[in-house]
């Protein structure tokens, strides 16, 4: 039976994996960057670096097969990102970036995009992605669950998160957790949040 855990410093090479299995809109996304890291280099591995402690595993026969992560605190992670994680991604990266990676390493590289307007009462804000074979089972709403207890108790009252418009499924789930659409965004991301309670 999968377990939910704490995340550890060796998982990282599997939430890598995990987050470009499921960048495309929940499908995969290997083969369509120059390195199939790039997606966790943006989206995953800043969160479990730079506060692991809102990062939780599903893990089954000893391997990740999900996860969730996140921030307690959007504007505090963002400061900390730019001065920590873009000279990172700099290095690991440098110009002439690969025409297939401009667009996502001009979003991993600006940080600021996390301060959505509107979003203030919502500070925390996560990420979460199952592989196929433990979709549908529950897990996710654990983890959700396990994430907002520990946002919880470092004092934030409502956690919001983006996906895109055409993750219809992905909705369906977020929404039986309580969360509702935000009057945020436009026509490439969608905003849901949610209290920290209940």
């Amino acid at each position: 039976m999968p377990n939910i855990r704490p995340y550890r410093p060796e998982d990282l090479p599997a939430v890598q994996d995990i987050c470009v299995r499921t960048g495309d809109a929940g499908g995969d996304a290997r083969g369509q960057y120059s390195s199939d890291e790039l997606m966790g280099d943006c989206f995953a591995a800043p969160y479990v670096t730079l506060e692991p402690q809102f990062a939780f595993v599903l893990e089954d026969a000893g391997q990740p097969v999900g996860y969730v992560l996140g921030t307690a605190d959007t504007p505090a992670f963002v400061r900390s990102y730019a001065t920590s994680w873009v000279p990172h991604l700099r290095r690991r990266y440098p110009e002439p970036y690969a025409e297939t990676d401009r667009w996502l390493l001009e979003l991993g590289l600006n940080p600021q995009r996390m301060l959505e307007p509107g979003l203030e009462n919502h500070p925390a804000h996560l990420h979460i992605d199952l592989l196929p074979q433990v979709q549908g089972q529950g897990f996710g709403r654990q983890l959700i669950h396990r994430f907002l207890g520990a946002v919880r108790e470092a004092g934030a009252s409502a956690v919001h998160l983006g996906m895109a418009p055409t993750n219809t499924s992905a909705r369906l789930f977020y929404e039986r957790l309580g969360f509702q659409e935000l009057p945020v965004g436009g026509p490439t991301v969608t905003y849901l949040g949610r209290s920290t309670t209940g």
